[in-house]
């Protein structure tokens, strides 16, 4: 019984050796890479905007319209 199992599961293991190795051979065909003849050209037309929006607390305010030399 111990026997026929390792059979069964030494050919299971060759079947799935077989199967990868097959897919493998098949694939190994189909993959080409060729490089380009112009260069790659990227264009971005990006427009970037930004707002900075502050507040002050009462205190703060005044402190800056006092010393409003310093900033």
């Amino acid at each position: 019984m111990k026997r026929m199992k390792t059979e069964a599961r030494r050919r299971a293991t060759t079947g799935h050796c077989l199967t990868v190795l097959i897919g493998a051979l098949a694939l190994s065909g189909c993959v080409q890479i060729e490089t380009p003849d112009k260069p790659i050209e990227i264009n971005l037309n990006i427009n970037i905007r930004q707002e900075v929006v502050y507040r002050l607390d009462g205190d703060a305010k005044k402190l800056i319209e006092q010393n409003s030399e310093i900033f």
